[in-house]
């Protein structure tokens, strides 16, 4: 298995792999929808490495580097394939995804997962991500995201000292986020 920089003669399946996951479907992705997300992600320069087998996607992390949030990373997407899981190929793309971010001088990683996916959350929790808060139907009604964030490197330390005076982690991991409208959260 390598992990390469996807290229848009990957789309077609990334949007494939995307289409094939059951939680992506609650999000309404179709592979029309998913191949023009991709498409406008290539063209937005976003990262998007794939996990290939041969010539088979496997698995995809999807970064968007930012200057928002002090100089934060978004992991839009970590996906690997059902036959995959449970073998490692999630924590070589997170690995890979932070390594990519660490290049571009990103501070921190913030990614939503879907408060129902227990074993997301796990994953999330072994690899460093602190659960920070809730958006109650942020990216689709009636679904709720769980925001986790991993600091890197020295701004790791940083971040702490910076939780410790806003009062510790318990008053940060309590933070909850109502959406009023879709309107607002796109």
């Amino acid at each position: 298995m390598r992990i390469v920089v996807a290229r848009r003669t990957h789309v077609a399946a990334l949007a494939a792999l995307m289409v094939a996951s059951p939680l992506l479907r609650r999000y309404g992705v179709t592979p029309r929808r998913a191949r023009a997300s991709l498409n406008e992600a290539l063209r937005s320069r976003d990262t998007i490495v794939a996990a290939l087998d041969g010539a088979d996607v496997q698995g995809l992390a999807w970064l968007i580097v930012t200057r928002a949030l002090d100089r934060s990373a978004y992991l839009r997407l970590l996906l690997v394939a059902d036959g995959e899981r449970s073998r490692g190929l999630g924590a070589s793309l997170l690995a890979d995804a932070e390594r990519r971010v660490r290049l571009t001088g990103s501070r921190h990683i913030v990614a939503l997962v879907t408060t129902t996916n227990r074993r997301a959350r796990s994953f999330y929790s072994r690899h460093g991500y602190r659960r920070v808060g809730v958006l109650r139907s942020f990216a689709r009604p009636a679904i709720d995201e769980a925001l986790y964030v991993k600091s890197l490197g020295a701004s790791a330390e940083r971040s702490k000292a910076r939780i410790r005076e806003a009062g510790g982690a318990r008053s940060l991991s309590r933070l909850d986020v109502r959406s009023t409208s879709r309107a607002r959260t796109r």
